[in-house]
């Protein structure tokens, strides 16, 4: 199955290359890294370990996948994997999130970081009182309003070109994900979870939970945009 990976970078020079790398030598050579706007060598740490990059000035999660994946419409692949560049998650995990979809088994696999965390594969730390608590109230709301049975709204996750272009993604920023799971629950995609590892951030800072501000804008969001798509399909 052809697989193009998806990782947005802000700032994130000291690991997004080993990041491609990994990503490579479990044969996924075709990644895009969409530079949001990076004042460090991000952008040329990824190119020199094989990807190509693309450039978004515009901040906002959502905007660097958009322009990441408007690159790949001209050849699409057949699958779609997204993963940060901080290293948290553990690369060649991609296979374990990308099995149930060779499988024919899903539309959709989401790697949650909860169930890993009930396995003993998160580190201590590396989810954050706030990353726990937001996780918790938006995927119990996504479960009462949607039917959806989730654990984790984690950006480690891989789709279907077909489903996610039928999806039709429009969340520029941090409801980037949870816009993903609400659109899939209400399209009637067959959604898998798995359990995977979650390391503590290295080096730079995470631009949702590295503050309480961060934080909290990001929370908001996430809950705004569960409840905006509330009513018919």
């Amino acid at each position: 199955m052809d697989v193009a990976a998806v990782i947005p970078a802000l700032n994130e020079a000291a690991s997004v290359g080993e990041a491609v790398r990994r990503l490579r030598d479990v044969g996924i050579q075709r990644v895009v890294v969409a530079d949001n706007g990076s004042t460090d060598a991000t952008t040329d740490m990824a190119a020199a370990a094989g990807a190509t990059v693309v450039r978004e000035n515009r901040r906002g999660y959502g905007r660097a996948c958009l322009t990441a994946l408007a690159t790949l419409w001209q050849y699409p692949p057949e699958v779609v994997l997204f993963m940060d560049a901080d290293l948290s998650d553990v690369p060649e995990e991609a296979t374990l999130v990308l099995a149930p979809l060779l499988e024919g088994r899903a539309d959709m696999v989401i790697g949650s970081r909860v169930l890993g965390q009930r396995q003993g594969l998160v580190e201590d730390g590396a989810l954050t009182v706030p990353q726990r608590f937001g996780n918790a109230l938006s995927c119990e709301l996504l479960r009462r309003i949607y039917g959806a049975h989730a654990t984790d709204l984690g950006p480690f996750r891989a789709i279907t070109w077909s489903a996610l272009t039928a999806l039709d993604m429009r969340d520029e920023n941090f409801g980037w994900t949870v816009e993903m799971q609400v659109k899939a629950a209400r399209a009637g995609l067959r959604v898998v979870e798995v359990p995977v590892h979650y390391k503590r951030r290295r080096t730079g800072e995470s631009k949702v939970s590295g503050d309480l501000k961060g934080s909290i804008k990001a929370g908001i969001k996430i809950l705004y945009t569960v409840a905006r798509h509330v009513g018919p399909p």
